[in-house]
């Protein structure tokens, strides 16, 4: 697919050093890349810098969906790829918030060649409990998630965007999210859950081996803190960072410490 066509379908914003090194960020459900404004400009000193939207979401095409394609995460994978190729992207830094943590790292094992470092913010392999493994929800837990996105998303948007957020002392984070949500194509939006909610990409970190930093909120309704202990101990080469954040996104709630923390691991 031409370059064109690729910006336009997956709307591509590119700003920074234009012979610099790219850095790819990529956001999560619900989201655009507009949650990366707090976070991405302090990069464009050094860095390309690389926004999109996955295909549903923000600008992007919404012709583009394929149901078969994105019912799981590895089609979202194959469209960081594509961006790669079409922006001829290499040595990338790629910055994945939430489920785009596991699509980051299953593009990177697909061709481990384009990337040089991983960031997760937020990461989770598995969202369901399973035995030993904490994942933060129950599968009846997951199970009412779907049901609830399936018969009233807008309705399910309105509830679910402030426990995603966190910070109840500061709404005005939960509506940019439950905005965000409710700008999403719906239809897009429940395959995408159904995609990141039943995922287990567990067993595939072992095979990332592309430097990663795992950022983990120190409270996260989503992504609790054993499960990004978990992805920690799971990389072969990982570094881990605590942050003095709370909720699932803080790259809006807690933009300082986030820029901080990827700075340090990209410098």
């Amino acid at each position: 697919m031409a370059p064109v066509e690729v910006a336009e379908r997956y709307n591509i914003k590119l700003s920074g050093q234009l012979d610099g090194q790219p850095m790819l960020f990529a956001h999560g459900f619900g989201c655009d890349q507009n949650m990366w404004r707090y976070v991405a400009p302090s990069f464009e000193d050094r860095f390309r810098v690389v926004l999109f939207d996955h295909i549903g979401a923000g600008g992007s095409d919404l012709s583009a969906y394929d149901p078969q394609r994105y019912s799981t995460l590895a089609g979202y994978a194959e469209d960081v790829l594509e961006i790669c190729e079409a922006l001829d992207l290499h040595d990338v830094v790629f910055v994945g918030h939430s489920v785009s943590a596991m699509i980051g790292a299953l593009a990177a094992i697909e061709t481990p060649d384009r990337f040089a470092k991983l960031v997760f913010v937020g990461p989770s392999p598995r969202y369901i409990d399973d035995g030993d493994y904490v994942g933060g929800f129950g599968p009846d837990d997951i199970t009412e998630l779907l049901d609830s996105l399936e018969s009233n998303y807008l309705g399910w948007s309105g509830a679910m965007a402030p426990v995603i957020m966190g910070n109840p002392d500061r709404p005005e984070l939960g509506d940019e999210l439950t905005a965000s949500f409710c700008r999403t194509d719906p239809e897009i939006a429940r395959g995408f859950a159904r995609a990141t909610f039943l995922s287990d990409n567990r067993a595939d970190l072992r095979h990332v081996k592309t430097p990663t930093l795992v950022l983990q909120s120190s409270n996260d309704a989503i992504a609790p803190i054993a499960v990004g202990e978990f992805v920690r101990d799971a990389l072969p080469d990982s570094t881990y960072v605590l942050l003095d954040a709370t909720g699932h996104c803080p790259n809006l709630s807690a933009p300082e410490a986030t820029r901080a923390a990827i700075a340090s691991f990209v410098r």
